[in-house]
């Protein structure tokens, strides 16, 4: 049985985290020692660092591969010799998705599309589809259960919802071993600074006021990325076909309070808090019901959050020359 794993976009934040741990020593035995057991397919555009993947650099398990989901040739080659997808590859900024929403499209349905039909060519035995809470949209009260009706409000979760279709109508139809995941916000070291955490922290790290949509009451639920890993694990190797798994975090927080914690953490004044002009479409609240994976497959989150928090505060204090450089990158740029 093939148990190479192809991870599409595993240089970018979450998918590198996710290499980290399988090539890691704590990682699965089956891949631990196999040459060429893990292919990371990335673009390496703005988003993705070979930087994040540097631990694994001469793991034997290990290689990478650079070129897009949207290339037929490429993606079905690499199909063809693993037996497992797990896909990350996204656009998934959704300030970007308001501005620019075609490259969002392209990449996140298409991308999934070109990806199923090399799967079901060639084989694939499972296909690990990484999505979002936001496929939910905004919610009133409660917390979104994997049985909950898609909502979109933005271009990038519109997208998101897509692709999810697209895999499950193939596990479907074709019987292809689809399993969804539908994440919270994510957070910790390694995370680009377009996001809301390591953008506060490296603008209060270099004497700059934070800019806060509206009125900073937009409820989140954040997860750490390494609680994150674990449930994608627990999907990929013991979940079912054709299911869906919502990952939660556990510690819900408007964008206003967490902000004050990020204050508190780097030492600053609320005075360094500048509300401005709330996103289009600005979704109030996200909250999702883990409750499916934790009873079936035992997920639990395992992060203190205030600790973790803090952690990855320091994380980016002492890497300056990691984040410094992204800041002042074009959109759509390459980077190491």
């Amino acid at each position: 049985m093939n148990t190479r794993i192809l991870v599409t976009g595993g240089a970018g934040f979450i998918g590198s985290a996710y290499v980290r741990t399988l090539l890691g020593p704590d990682g699965p035995k089956d891949l631990a020692d196999g040459a060429g057991a893990v292919t990371v397919l990335d673009s390496l555009t703005y988003a993705g660092s070979l930087e994040r993947l540097r631990a694994v650099r001469g793991h034997p398990g290990y290689t990478f591969v650079r070129g897009s989901v949207c290339d037929a040739d490429l993606v079905d080659a690499l199909a063809a010799d693993h037996g497992q997808i797990v896909h990350f590859a996204a656009e998934s900024h959704v300030d970007r998705s308001i501005e620019a929403a075609s490259e969002f499209t392209r990449t996140n349905v298409l991308g999934t599309q070109t990806l199923l039909d090399a799967a079901l060519r060639r084989g694939v035995r499972t296909f690990l589809q990484v999505s979002t809470d936001e496929v939910y949209g905004s919610l009133p009260h409660g917390a979104a259960t994997e049985e909950s009706p898609l909502a979109p409000n933005s271009p990038y979760a519109a997208s998101k919802a897509a692709a999810d279709l697209i895999a499950l109508a193939h596990h479907r139809t074709h019987g292809l071993d689809v399993r969804v995941t539908r994440c919270s916000n994510n957070f910790g070291p390694h995370q680009h600074p377009e996001k809301l955490i390591p953008r506060f922290l490296t603008a209060l790290l270099r004497g700059e006021s934070v800019p806060v949509y509206g009125d900073g009451l937009q409820v989140r639920d954040w997860l750490h990325t390494q609680d994150h890993v674990r449930g994608l694990e627990l999907v990929r190797t013991a979940g079912r076909a054709g299911e869906i798994y919502n990952i939660g975090g556990g510690t819900s927080l408007t964008n206003l309070e967490l902000t004050h914690r990020l204050l508190a953490l780097c030492g600053a004044d609320p005075a360094r808090i500048a509300h401005v002009t709330d996103r289009k479409g600005h979704d109030r609240r996200y909250a999702v019901d883990h409750t499916k994976i934790s009873t079936e497959l035992g997920y639990r989150p395992a992060a203190d959050f205030g600790a973790a928090l803090a952690e990855t505060a320091r994380w980016y204090r002492g890497n300056r020359a990691w984040w410094q450089p992204l800041l002042s990158a074009p959109a759509q740029g390459r980077r190491p």
